[in-house]
């Protein structure tokens, strides 16, 4: 059976984490995560992204992800991005129909399914295309895939502002007559093995982009990411990790 609900998701980053709880009632935490590799201070580096939400009790759904990251990493600089994927192509064929000078990175996502007494857990699977940019900002489409229990392809669209990333989660049904889906857990990578193609007299040459580039000088302390979770009973929790200072 299949159920194609809205999705808004996207998100981020290696270091330990620090967390608060959303509220005295929910107890409800999240984590946070981010990693460079390589780790060289003025060079392109693939930018790894990872959230953990948990608590007691049943999944509480979650509505929404404010993500603050280092405003100096260089996406404008990445060579990510080149061509843009059509939105609806993206929903109706799936990520064969982007070109592949779009594609920007990978990642999973696990959702719970509250079922009777039990919890039904899925890991779908994710995709960062680059979008029709409409404001001047970078505009990044994330495709997500899950196969069982729930079949269906989402496709969320995001702007990539300095600094700050903002996502919406609306509510994701699932199996009829069922909870919504909660999201719990999601892993992405910003760049990585990348396969472009360049047109050279005639030809297209391929090649990998360089990825984000990590500022000359290192942010005292390191660079700080941070997030804020809001949830649909009201309550919010934060999370904040930093990568610290790459070796010279």
């Amino acid at each position: 059976m299949k159920v194609l609900p809205r999705l808004r998701i996207f998100v981020a980053t290696l270091a330990l984490c620090a967390c608060l709880p959303a509220s005295a009632d929910a107890a409800m935490y999240a984590t946070m995560r981010a990693a460079f590799n390589p780790e060289r201070l003025g060079a392109p580096t693939t930018l790894s992204l990872s959230f953990r939400i948990a608590g007691g009790g049943a999944p509480t759904l979650l509505t929404g992800v404010e993500l603050r990251y280092p405003s100096d990493l260089g996406f404008a600089t990445s060579g990510l991005g080149l061509a843009s994927c059509s939105p609806a192509a993206l929903q109706a064929r799936g990520p064969a129909a982007c070109p592949a000078n779009s594609r920007m990175g990978a990642g999973s996502a696990l959702v719970e399914i509250p079922i009777g007494p039990e919890v039904v857990k899925e890991t779908a699977q994710v995709a960062l295309f680059a979008g029709p940019s409409q404001s001047g900002y970078l505009q990044i489409l994330v495709c997500v895939t899950g196969l069982s229990p729930v079949a269906a392809r989402l496709v969320l669209s995001t702007e990539l502002l300095p600094g700050r990333l903002n996502i919406p989660v609306p509510p994701i049904p699932s199996l009829p007559e069922a909870p919504y889906v909660s999201v719990m857990q999601m892993h992405l990578t910003l760049g990585g093995r990348l396969t472009y193609y360049e047109r050279v007299r005639g030809k297209d040459i391929a090649y990998h982009p360089p990825g984000v580039g990590l500022p000359r000088s290192c942010p005292r302390g390191g660079f700080r990411f941070a997030a804020s979770f809001n949830f649909f009973d009201g309550g919010r929790t934060n999370a904040r990790t930093t990568v610290a200072c790459p070796r010279r």
